[in-house]
């Protein structure tokens, strides 16, 4: 089994240096306003968990890494977040939610329609009537795998205990994004003073507007708001993100 960026511990403390607070976290600490239960499905190291605890929402944690879970636990406000190890399959036990967050491009890990779509219907049932859900995916008109190559990505970053370590993607040449959505890469990592690098592969998938619309209307999803940029502008060609909140 290959090394996965979310369980080697090395690599998941450098998750929030690599994906630190930004708009996209205003954005959906916004979309909660008034909101008694938020679920955040896929909730990582607890970045926007935590947030929203700090505002005073009731707020549950769900991801499968144990080990981004402890780093979720520890920050300020963990304390007042419920932490769930699992996934979707453990949404009936978490109580109605009124907002569910998919944050983190985590939509893209769905790689075929039919765990995505069964991940939409479980959220679905795990919202109040007149509930909410949001997330994001990259765009496919946008090419952002094209950025994915060492001479494009490569930076250097300081880790949580002041480290300098140099990161790059490294995007494989098969399958075919254009043909297949698909796009298969492998994260390096390398720590100064340590001649391992450590390598992390992942494949996501990149869906167009019409084929996430489709799979929200199947799980049972009746209206959908789309944003091109946590500015809440339109949806067009130059659009980095499809961002959705549905209803």
């Amino acid at each position: 089994m290959p090394p996965n960026l979310y369980a080697d511990p090395r690599l998941v403390a450098l998750y929030d240096t690599l994906n630190p607070a930004g708009p996209d976290t205003a954005f959906y600490v916004a979309l909660a306003d008034s909101e008694a239960h938020v679920i955040d499905l896929g909730c990582g190291t607890g970045l926007l968990a935590c947030e929203l605890a700090k505002e005073g929402y009731r707020v549950t944690g769900v991801d499968p890494s144990p080990q981004m879970l402890k780093i979720a636990r520890g920050r300020p406000f963990g304390d007042r977040v419920t932490w769930i190890e699992g996934d979707s399959s453990a949404l009936p036990f978490v109580g109605a939610a009124d907002l569910l967050l998919m944050t983190g491009h985590v939509a893209q890990v769905f790689l075929d329609d039919a765990s995505l779509l069964a991940t939409l219907s479980a959220a679905r049932r795990a919202l109040r009537p007149g509930g909410r859900i949001a997330f994001e995916s990259r765009n496919p008109a946008a090419r952002a795998w094209e950025n994915w190559t060492p001479e494009r990505s490569r930076r250097r970053i300081e880790s949580a205990d002041g480290r300098a370590v140099e990161v790059w993607q490294e995007r494989h040449a098969r399958p075919d994004p254009l043909t297949t959505g698909r796009v298969a890469f492998t994260t390096h990592a390398r720590f100064d003073g340590e001649t391992e690098t450590l390598h992390a592969k992942s494949e996501l998938r990149f869906r167009s507007r019409d084929e996430l619309a489709h799979l929200l209307t199947r799980a049972g999803f009746a209206q959908t708001d789309w944003y091109g940029d946590w500015n809440r502008a339109p949806v067009d060609e130059t659009s980095r993100e499809l961002i959705a909140v549905a209803r």
